[in-house]
């Protein structure tokens, strides 16, 4: 039989602590409904009393199957637990579970607390006893509990032991500093059970210093713990925690961990991953990471012509899982590497069938290369290349036909006399015989210039007449800049990503000496690409 490890987020609390990271009530119960339809086991909402958002969250906490925990600290020295106000407001907000933070080094006992290591083992077996007389779940999270063991072995295990003696139901492991290595995380958790703390009542919480916090997480694993902790995208102070979008489908599809263990997360939910991770992203307004494994745009993305011909012969030749499995998506980019097996499979994916050894294959290729020799990038630019291999092919519709546009910037004061800068574009379509004029500015709400590709991307999709209700949904989510050439022959490329509320995205390209033309000519792509795949029909 599988055994059972248990999920611990704690996204919405450590991972608040993420430099530039600030949720609101709002997204923190979007995301705990997420991480609860994910089928975690634990939601650590944050810490009630320490800010007003914490607070309000617990006041009105979302219904869910996962535990709700609230997090602490334990009570200070010189009270009782009954009577520390700290610890009273993080029994307050009511959650089933409680999950307190004590030291477990004891340097930081003398140093930080500046209280005696005798004082400090009590008020971790006070604070957990006083949460188990209430009928609460109680965990503790020993605090540089790794530096703590290789310092004072002793005395460490000590902290950990009067937790548990006090009936805490998880004595969770945290390698604070980040900087254990795998294999010494093993060694000490394999102390701690052979001390007398089961491995079932083990949890292990690894912080991504050193980059190895899912490999120390999966190393305490197997030596014996039985709950992982971890945020989503891998969210966390510094440089993060263990990545959950990592672990989950690790300890799902891959062995030893899928024939060994269980846990609450189904294979119908982890097809969602990626809508999480991406989810998480879009709340905090940050382009998701391409390489991040698993659940990146370029986690199956297959460049080579060497991989790509393999590819399609057998897709485990270079893929260590079925893309589809965690919800992404398997890709050939084009670029001047590629071959007629890449292209053949990009075009397929796209359903173009093109025959081998058909001529438009090396006209396409070579208009690539051509292209891409002038500053043109399409290896992170598929919609583009679609499009442009459909015009080789004669099969690319008209839409709309751009007659002109112009873009002016202004600077003048405002209602506060002071000096703004405002964008405004004028964009002239021609849509099925009728000419469209708009007009945008780039001013949001805030009274903020959002600058001129604003301007003119709002012109753009401001009327298309026929086609509007297509792009209504169509968001420009990133926009990426480069100079391909120095000096005064300087070319500038310019790459959108886009996405519509289908959850597709995608990504065009754009290349001119003007930043403004090349922003242009992304847009355009990136409209048409909608249209195509929406079904549109050019317009009479």
């Amino acid at each position: 039989m599988k055994e059972r490890v248990y999920l611990y987020d704690t996204t919405l609390r450590d991972g608040q602590q993420t430099q530039g990271v600030q949720f609101s009530t709002r997204e923190k119960q979007q995301i705990a409904g997420a991480l609860d339809r994910l089928g975690v086991d634990y939601v650590e909402g944050g810490w009630p009393g320490a800010n007003p958002t914490d607070s309000e969250f617990f006041e009105v906490p979302p219904a869910m199957s996962a535990v709700l925990t609230a997090f602490g600290m334990t009570k200070r020295a010189g009270r009782s637990a009954e009577n520390d106000d700290v610890l009273a407001a993080v029994l307050n907000a009511g959650t089933p579970a409680v999950c307190l933070v004590g030291k477990s080094h004891d340097f930081h006992v003398t140093c930080a607390l500046g209280i005696s290591l005798e004082e400090n083992v009590e008020n971790i077996r006070a604070s957990i006893a006083h949460i188990v007389s209430l009928g609460r779940e109680a965990l503790f999270d020993a605090e540089h509990f790794f530096d703590g063991y290789d310092a004072n072995p002793a005395y460490a295990l000590e902290c950990v032991k009067a937790a548990y003696e006090a009936g805490a139901r998880w004595v969770v492991l945290c390698d604070t500093n980040g900087g254990a290595q795998p294999s010494r995380i093993a060694d000490v958790v394999r102390d701690v059970i052979a001390a007398g703390i089961p491995g079932d009542h083990l949890g292990i919480h690894c912080h991504n210093d050193t980059e190895q916090a899912v490999a120390g997480s999966l190393a305490a694993l197997e030596a014996g713990a039985r709950q992982i902790q971890g945020t989503l995208n891998g969210l966390g102070e510094r440089c993060g925690n263990a990545n959950l979008t990592t672990l989950i489908p690790t300890l799902l599809l891959k062995e030893p961990y899928a024939s060994k263990y269980d846990t609450g997360v189904s294979f119908a939910a982890l097809e969602g991953m990626v809508k999480v991770s991406r989810m998480l992203d879009d709340i905090l307004n940050r382009v998701p990471q391409r390489q991040a494994p698993y659940v990146g745009a370029s986690a199956f993305a297959h460049k080579a012509g060497l991989h790509a011909s393999a590819i399609l012969k057998d897709p485990s030749t270079y893929e260590h899982i079925d893309p589809a499995a965690v919800g992404n998506n398997r890709i050939i980019p084009m670029s001047n590497q590629a071959g007629q097996s890449n292209l053949r499979r990009r075009l397929a994916e796209a359903g173009l069938e093109v025959a081998a050894g058909d001529p438009a294959l090396g006209r396409i290729l070579d208009t690539v290369k051509e292209r891409e020799a002038e500053g043109y990038s399409y290896d992170g630019a598929q919609a583009s290349f679609e499009l442009l291999a459909r015009e080789e092919l004669g099969l690319r519709p008209r839409f709309f036909e751009v007659k002109r546009y112009r873009v002016s910037i202004e600077r003048r004061k405002n209602k506060y006399n002071k000096m703004v800068s405002l964008s405004e574009a004028v964009v002239v379509v021609k849509v099925g015989g009728e000419k469209k004029l708009s007009v945008s500015e780039s001013m949001d709400e805030n009274g903020t210039d959002r600058g001129p590709v604003n301007a003119l991307s709002k012109a753009l999709a401001k009327d298309l007449g026929p086609y509007q209700e297509m792009i209504d949904d169509m968001r420009l989510v990133d926009f990426k800049v480069r100079i391909t050439q120095g000096g005064t022959e300087a070319v500038t490329r310019v790459i959108i990503d886009s996405e519509d509320d289908k959850g597709r995205r995608w990504s065009t390209v754009g290349v001119s000496a003007n930043i403004v033309d090349a922003s242009f000519e992304a847009l355009l792509d990136a409209i048409a690409w909608k249209l195509l795949r929406d079904g549109a029909v050019p317009a009479e």
